[in-house]
């Protein structure tokens, strides 16, 4: 007798099986998205509200009790002698003064870059590209002293240019924008050109205009990074009146020694300004993140 092999039993799949199990792939996902965002929310929020619950608590209370959330006694005085002791009211200006010195500095510098290497046509354009990008791998701090020595034969410590201009250079502005400007038709600018608009005038009258996403996007990082640095207008001012919020708020800080409650107070009254901003612009990031394609 011999044998007969009997065929694998495989599984049949009706054709209502395959979206069902698609169904449940994308559920899945979905409930893991979820999970990742409510994690990642609560990693931002929680050090967040503890900061503002803490700067509402008396300082006797926090000192006794760093830990806790609550208290009976909910007071402003925390924020009371941050005002009496420093100069808010400056250090807010300065900050806002740089900031946007600052920023639109770089998106008219940044962008003008990006236009001559992503639409004009010259000699050594791709090396010139590629020297720009090598910047990025520097690091800042490396350039600090040699600025630094700069600004002060130029007579400019202690002023705003000396804490605006060493910032206003921007590698990543210019790939950012110049990413953006390639995927502009060129027929766009060629037209632009045939009707004998300069190039100065295709930039400012084409270019600029439909390129909106992209300059909120590039706005709004720069002006943040500049609000949020600390280390080099803490190495070029030292007058109090001229000091930005981070640098000012640290002074006030050393005043105080380490009071839990003044600290978050600080921090507080240096993120309020960031948290407006994002609150106002943030359908223009979401807008320029994905006209630009950052990642």
């Amino acid at each position: 007798m011999t044998a007969t092999a009997t065929p694998p039993v495989t599984e049949q799949r009706t054709p209502a099986a395959e979206p069902r199990r698609k169904y449940d792939a994308e559920r899945l996902f979905n409930r893991v998205a979820l999970g990742v965002l409510v994690a990642f929310s609560l990693l931002w929020l929680v050090p967040l509200a503890w900061a503002l619950a803490t700067s509402i608590r008396p300082s006797q209370e926090v000192i006794t009790d760093p830990t806790s959330w609550f208290t009976a006694h909910p007071t402003l005085a925390a924020y009371g002698d941050l005002f009496d002791a420093g100069k808010l009211p400056y250090w807010y200006a300065n900050s806002f003064i740089t900031s946007i010195l600052t920023t639109v500095l770089t998106v008219l510098a940044g962008s003008l870059a990006a236009f001559a290497l992503s639409q004009t046509r010259f000699r050594a354009r791709r090396a010139a590209f590629v020297m720009l990008l090598a910047g990025i791998m520097i690091p800042g701090q490396v350039l600090m002293i040699p600025q630094f020595l700069a600004l002060q034969s130029a007579g400019l410590l202690n002023t705003y240019w000396g804490v605006v201009l060493p910032q206003v250079p921007n590698v990543v502005a210019v790939f950012v924008f110049k990413q953006f400007f390639d995927g502009i038709p060129r027929e766009l600018i060629d037209a632009a050109r045939a009707d004998g608009a300069s190039w100065l005038r295709t930039y400012r009258q084409i270019v600029m205009p439909i390129s909106r996403p992209v300059i909120s996007a590039v706005t709004i990082f720069v002006f943040v990074g500049v609000w949020n640095n600390f280390l080099w207008p803490l190495l070029v001012v030292t007058d109090p009146e001229m000091m930005t919020l981070p640098v000012g708020l640290t002074s006030v800080q050393d005043v105080f020694g380490v009071p839990y409650a003044q600290l978050m107070a600080s921090a507080v009254l240096g993120a309020i300004p960031l948290l407006a901003v994002f609150a106002l612009f943030q359908r223009r990031i979401v807008e320029g993140i994905a006209g630009t394609g950052l990642k």
